[in-house]
């Protein structure tokens, strides 16, 4: 409930006040809520779930069962995947019941999908952190450096008050290439050449992040 509660908080705080539309249109708003959603549930709230389960012997105890070992962490990614699609919808009926902002049909459709694919990038992300770090205590240390810059990247994709190296870094950054579908899929900018390389550059964070957190994972605390 706390995962679902920060994006909609956020949501209705970015439009609160005279000086709301400084900090982006509709689009935006809701590409936002959904990338602190999807950071929550997929980076630290999966990496630090699987690394409890770990230290309290969850999985050794699975991988004795008849189950192959590859059910056991699928079925994982299936539980967030239907954590994600819930917040998404939920994000979506907030900001057009109670905050008025509402899509065509078909963006609903294709938002739901980026947001799908958004995390599987972070989830992926989450694995790589989870296999690389053993310990719960110091994951949990590590997810939330990670989440300030997970998000605050994806900000700046579209601005170059920061400097145009901090704009390129951002834009195609996990959260600012998310941030690049979030506004395709929701109308707000046109289906361009970066729209493709941010489709790109997600599926290719995937693969990466993926075969990093299967390749070095522990089953074991030990």
């Amino acid at each position: 409930m706390l995962t679902f509660a920060l994006p909609l908080i956020l949501l209705v705080a970015t439009g609160l006040g005279k000086n709301s539309a400084v900090l982006g249109g509709p689009a935006f708003r809701i590409s936002l809520a959904l990338t602190v959603g999807l950071v929550s549930i997929g980076t630290v709230g999966y990496s630090l779930a699987i690394a409890r389960d770990r230290d309290t012997g969850v999985f050794q105890r699975l991988r004795v069962t008849p189950a192959p070992s590859w059910t056991i962490m699928v079925s994982r990614w299936i539980v967030q995947l239907g954590a994600v699609l819930v917040m998404a919808i939920v994000v979506l009926v907030v900001a057009a019941v109670f905050v008025g902002i509402t899509l065509r049909p078909q963006n609903y459709l294709f938002t739901v999908l980026i947001a799908l694919l958004g995390s599987a990038v972070f989830l992926s992300i989450g694995q790589a952190i989870v296999g690389l770090i053993a310990s719960a205590d110091t994951l949990n240390a590590a997810g939330r450096l990670l989440y300030v810059p997970l998000i605050g990247l994806s900000l700046f994709g579209d601005s170059d008050r920061l400097g145009t190296t901090v704009e390129l870094v951002s834009r195609w950054s996990p959260g600012g290439c998310l941030e690049t579908l979030l506004s395709a899929a929701m109308g707000a900018t046109a289906w361009s050449g970066q729209s493709w390389g941010a489709l790109f550059a997600s599926t290719g964070y995937t693969l990466l992040f993926a075969v990093i957190g299967i390749r070095w994972f522990q089953w074991g605390a030990r």
